[in-house]
């Protein structure tokens, strides 16, 4: 049998390679072979370690099903901290054929990631649920009640009935158990999932709100209080997407 050639090792190795082309391209001694045998045990210790981090995720979801649960729901929120638009809650609900290993806290992923993963979540979940809180909302009830008006919302737009919610430190005002989890993101992987829709919905709304109201930044800043925003404030003061309870907020109003 000819020798195989390094472009045939490359292929070989990035496309799950069985044991015998393992072996191969150890015992090769070529230059480009090594360089490929070794990009290939580096992407399998860390498609290892997504995978370690993954089963840690699935743990309180795997015991609620072990028990004889159905549905559980992990709720997660975006949005507590920006002077301007709202607050966007999800609800995820997971069976256990889910397998995005790359799921993970929305805050540990880059923007094309979450994009990325959003159409699949929304694909392979058994259900997703989305509240919203708008500014008057937020300005009327506070910030953390508001939140909690759209996670209940989230959960009530499910369209399967959850038996245990997985929160993320908070307390939903619905009649079903619940487990508050302290960085809740980090542990349950359909809090995870929840993360990133509400994330990828909430950047989405401020990058339109950007093309309403421009000259605050929004798309980039998602309603945070950057210098860009807090200059667009003093020069053309604020929208009805800003919160009026928030400070920065009221003090440009009174200029």
């Amino acid at each position: 049998m000819p020798e195989r050639t390094i472009a045939e090792f490359k292929r070989l190795l990035a496309d799950h390679p069985d044991k015998a082309v393992l072996t191969a391209a150890q015992a090769d001694s070529r230059k480009g072979v090594q360089q490929a045998y070794q990009r290939y045990l580096r992407q399998a210790e860390k498609h290892a370690a997504l995978v370690t981090r993954f089963n840690h995720h699935m743990q309180l979801e795997r015991d609620f099903w072990a028990r004889g649960g159905q549905y559980v729901a992990g709720i997660d929120e975006v949005g507590r901290g920006p002077l301007a638009g709202p607050v966007v809650t999800a609800a995820v609900v997971l069976d256990n054929q889910f397998d995005l290993i790359e799921v993970n806290d929305s805050k540990q992923l880059t923007a094309k990631k979450r994009a990325e993963l959003m159409p699949k979540i929304l694909e392979e979940a058994v259900a997703v649920g989305i509240g919203v809180a708008d500014a008057p909302t937020i300005d009327r009830l506070n910030i953390y009640e508001a939140t909690r008006v759209a996670m209940a919302q989230a959960v009530n737009n499910l369209t399967v009935r959850p038996t245990r919610l997985l929160v993320d430190a908070m307390q939903v005002p619905v009649p079903i158990e619940q487990t508050r989890l302290i960085k809740g993101d980090a542990k349950s992987a359909s809090i995870s999932a929840a993360s990133i829709v509400a994330k990828v919905v909430r950047d989405h709304l401020m990058v339109m709100y950007d093309q309403v109201y421009p000259g605050y930044d929004f798309a980039d800043n998602m309603g945070y209080g950057t210098a860009k925003h807090l200059a667009g404030l003093t020069t053309y003061g604020a929208t009805p997407i800003h919160r009026q309870s928030f400070s920065p907020v009221q003090n440009a109003s009174r200029h």
